[in-house]
Order: structure tokens, then C-alpha cells, then sequence
């Protein structure tokens, strides 16, 4: 297997910029435009390109991404030979802290047993259509040991080395003081062959509130939209069986996004609308976004707003906020009228 792939998503960032969004999920888990998560993207990028074995290290904030990956059926990744796996921290932290060298060589016999001869590591809070394959042909034409993928001029933490170099460098990492793979990219570009592959298309990196819901928005747009959703690359992710949304008498929509099992009373702009949410008679969303099971009594108006899931808006609230001070409604959350 000369050019095969073994895929690693290191999950184990955490961001204090997120508010209560990451407060009870890791980001990595984190809902986005409608139906999917932030793992949702690089997973499914690693599946179409023919990539069957793909281990995903997290943090601590595990309970949430465990639910939506399951057995890894919807990805095709219940096999029995490779397929999905997911390998938790222990607990350490300092120079052994999870999310490094440290964090894959606990979990070394995973590497070993593979017969991968080529690795592709990344991260999960990159929202875009990315074939791995074009890069390891590039990677292996410039004959380099690591390729680092970029987009415009931005590192996409996204690289390729061949696993036994990974192996090597799992055995030398604290006598050498890199503790990861940025690390030996960053300070040991004279003792190996650096390669940057410059991505083009669409491209979001999620790391901050700000950035989360400004590619929300961005995603209305169909630019976006088109690049990322492909017929060739299909987005897979867990499936949730909701009946078709409802769209009562007087209930209007435009330029949004509306998942399945939704009861839509009032009217919805600019905004995105997930699962089994209902929104009342004479209530306006602009700017927003709804998560799953919310509920919007009569007569709100919300612009500029995110409700986690299972928020309760009650009748006459009005919430606002803008794209730079948005205004963040904590999961379980009920807001009630005057």
C-alpha cells in the first residue's frame, strides 16, 4: 500500500473566545450551518479521498462529539479492519498534555498496527472542500519529508509526512524539544524538507465567536455554499429522522437555511434555522442562529442572536446583538417576556 493514507484529526483544541457554545461541547462538536459539526468537514474530506482509517484524538469535553460520531457508520467507517478511532486524553497535563506528540505516542500501538505508508494530520475547526490526494501527489513529487498546507498564505495546521518519519519523531520529541508537528515545521527547517501546498477555493477557519458566526452568515451565501456542499465531495454526518419542516399560513423565509422537523409560524431572514425548532406566530429571526429544539414563542424579534439548543424564548421577548458583539443565549435557556 505505497500511497496510502492514515488520517489523524487532532480535536483537542479548547477556545475561551466561544462564550457558553464550547461551555458543554468540545469545538469540535460544535453545530454549524444547520445540520452538521465542525468534525463533520475534515472527516468527510478524509472519507472522500479514499481514506479508511482515521483516528481522532480529543480532549476532555468528549460526551457530545461521542453521541454524533457513534460507530463511524455514517462516514463508512464501521469496519473491521481500520475504520473509526477515537482515543481520549488521560488526564495530564504540562509538557505530556494531551493534543501533542505525547498525546499520539500514549496511543502507539494504533501506528504500529496500521499499513498505511503516508499520514494526513489536521484539525477540525476548517470548514472547506479539501482532496488529499492532490496533495500527497505534490508531497511526494517534491520528494519533501513534511507538506504543510496553506491558504492564502494562512496555515491550515493540515500536513503530510510519511508515518514512519512520524514514528521517529514520536521517539525523539523530548530529547529534541518538539512536542509537535508544528513545532518541528516551525524550528527544524534546516534538518527536514519542508513543502508548502497552497489550497485554493473556499476556506473558514473556526476559532473565535466572531469567526464562528461570521461564516455562518458567510454560508447563506451561494459563492460559499457551492464550494463547500459538492456533489463529488458530499458533507456527511450523522441522520436524524425529522419529518419535513412546516411552513404555516403567514410564515415567510428568505436567504436562510432551515433543517428538517421545524415549525415555522413567523418570519425567518438571513439566518439559520436547525433541527425540531418552532418559531411562533408574528416572530421575526433576522441575522441569527436557532439550534436544535429551540422554541420562539408570538411576537419576538431576535437580529444578531444565537440560542444554543433548547432555548425557550417566551411571547414579546426581543433579543439583538451585531456581528461583533453578538448576543450568545446559554443552552437550556428560558427567556421569559414582560
Amino acid at each position: 500500500m505505497p500511497r496510502s493514507m492514515l488520517g489523524i484529526i487532532n480535536a483537542t483544541d479548547e477556545f475561551d473566545t466561544f462564550e457558553n457554545l464550547t461551555a458543554h461541547r468540545s469545538l469540535a462538536a460544535l453545530p454549524f450551518a444547520g445540520r452538521y459539526r465542525l468534525i463533520d468537514f475534515m472527516l468527510s474530506n478524509m472519507v472522500n479521498s479514499g481514506i479508511n482509517s482515521v483516528a481522532i484524538f480529543t480532549g476532555l469535553e468528549i460526551r457530545s462529539l461521542m453521541d454524533h460520531l457513534g460507530s463511524g457508520k455514517q462516514w463508512d467507517l464501521d469496519r473491521k479492519r481500520d475504520g473509526l478511532f477515537v482515543f481520549t486524553p488521560d488526564g495530564r497535563f504540562g509538557d505530556d498534555k494531551f493534543g501533542t506528540f505525547a498525546h499520539f505516542a500514549r496511543n502507539i500501538s494504533y501506528f504500529l498496527r496500521s499499513k498505511q505508508a503516508y499520514v494526513v494530520i489536521t484539525i477540525c475547526k476548517t470548514i472547506g472542500t479539501i482532496n488529499f490526494n492532490n496533495i500527497l501527489d505534490n508531497h511526494i513529487e517534491t520528494e519533501a519529508d513534511i507538506t504543510e498546507v496553506f491558504h492564502n498564505d494562512i496555515s491550515l495546521q493540515t500536513y503530510i509526512l510519511k508515518k514512519s518519519l512520524l514514528l521517529s519523531l514520536f521517539e525523539q520529541y523530548k530529547d529534541q524539544g518538539y512536542y509537535s508537528i508544528l513545532d518541528v515545521v516551525r524550528e527544524n527547517s534546516q534538518s527536514f524538507k519542508i513543502n508548502r501546498y497552497e489550497h485554493t477555493g473556499y476556506i473558514a477557519i473556526i476559532d473565535s465567536l466572531q469567526s464562528y458566526y461570521k461564516n455562518s452568515m458567510d454560508i447563506l451565501e451561494n459563492s460559499a455554499w457551492e464550494q463547500v456542499f459538492t456533489e463529488d465531495n458530499p458533507v456527511f454526518t450523522k441522520v436524524k429522522d425529522e419529518p419535513p419542516t412546516r411552513y404555516k399560513k403567514g410564515a415567510k423565509v428568505g436567504n436562510s437555511m432551515i433543517a428538517n422537523g421545524c415549525i415555522i409560524e413567523g418570519e425567518v431572514e438571513n439566518s439559520i434555522i436547525f433541527r425540531a425548532v418552532k418559531i411562533g406566530k408574528g416572530s421575526v429571526i433576522r441575522n441569527s442562529i436557532i439550534m436544535q429544539k429551540s422554541q420562539i414563542g408570538e411576537n419576538c424579534v431576535l437580529d444578531g442572536v444565537i440560542l444554543d439548543k433548547d432555548t425557550k424564548i417566551e411571547d414579546g421577548v426581543q433579543l439583538s446583538g451585531t456581528a461583533e458583539a453578538i448576543n450568545v443565549i446559554e443552552k437550556g435557556t428560558v427567556q421569559k417576556g414582560r
